[in-house]
């Protein structure tokens, strides 16, 4: 299939709470700035109908080319990553109703082996969420120090500092290393005790991916951009995925709760609203996390 036919299946996650939350209204402009194939962006401008005012994000070349039926009804498409799109949105004095974070890897990305991100379907070591850029997958594993290997592998992979000596000491000895299912079976091999569900390997592909895409450090800086982007009465929601990911939005919004009368945002979600309860029919939704903010 190529990637100016029909989007792939991708069922939005805790689509029907974001619409709750976020309220779109007939005539409300939307910032997406992970638009991915564009579930949420589809659902939401239906009810505002306001497309021309409108903006879509996503850094990933397969989901921008998959964007181009709203782009025909006039939404600004912005193919870059959303720390950059949302700096150069503030520098445009752009504001909107509503904004919106979908973190983590699209299913479609996952899918699809060439990218790497999955060892299910061996695939090239890259886990580039932007083709265009320089740094990949083979690149942390074949030339980083084991240090510093073990260093992701603890902090992003959350593995304990022992496993994390364990196979980043592996990654360097059996360099060089090919493919997502070479990575995976060093990993497997080193690894120490039985398992069932969760493969070995599955943290230190997410701590590798989380390098490759500096998806911590952008989460981490566009947070204190997103005020600057709302209007008087505009929502953000923003969905995270794992326990890093929700830490930092977490974080950002008990530091907005915590300023009093300087805050910028009111806290809607006291606490998030779980994937796991809220959209049991969506498996992509299992550990889904979404928490809400109106700008005051």
């Amino acid at each position: 299939m190529s990637s100016k036919e029909h989007p792939p299946l991708h069922v939005p996650v805790l689509l029907n709470d974001t619409l709750r939350l976020l309220d779109p209204r007939q005539g409300e402009n939307y910032l997406d700035l992970t638009a991915g194939y564009g579930g949420h962006a589809a659902a939401i401008l239906e009810r505002t109908k306001n497309y021309e005012d409108s903006c879509l994000v996503d850094r990933d070349e397969f989901a921008v080319a998959n964007l181009a039926h709203l782009q025909e009804r006039g939404v600004r498409i912005l193919h870059t990553d959303f720390l950059q799109a949302a700096k150069t949105l503030v520098t445009e004095g752009a504001q909107f109703s509503m904004i919106l974070l979908d973190l983590g890897v699209s299913s479609p990305q996952l899918d699809r082996a060439e990218r790497g991100f999955s060892f299910t379907n061996s695939g090239p070591l890259d886990m580039r969420m932007d083709t265009r850029q320089m740094l990949t997958a083979e690149t942390v594993v074949n030339t980083w120090k084991k240090d510093e290997l073990a260093r992701i592998i603890r902090e992003y992979g959350e593995e304990s500092p022992r496993a994390a000596h364990v196979y980043a000491d592996a990654i360097v000895k059996h360099r060089p290393l090919q493919t997502t299912e070479d990575l995976a079976n060093t990993i497997k091999q080193a690894y120490r005790g039985p398992w069932r569900k969760t493969h070995p390997a599955t943290r230190t592909f997410q701590a590798i991916r989380i390098a490759v895409n500096d998806e911590l450090g952008q989460i981490e800086r566009v947070m204190p951009l997103l005020p600057r982007l709302l209007k008087a009465g505009g929502r953000v929601g923003v969905i995270s995925f794992h326990s890093l990911e929700d830490r930092l939005v977490k974080r950002y919004f008990a530091e907005q709760k915590a300023s009093g009368f300087e805050a910028e945002l009111s806290i809607v979600t006291a606490h998030p609203v779980l994937g796991e309860t809220s959209d049991v029919h969506n498996p992509r939704s299992r550990s889904a996390k979404l928490r809400v903010a109106v700008k005051k």
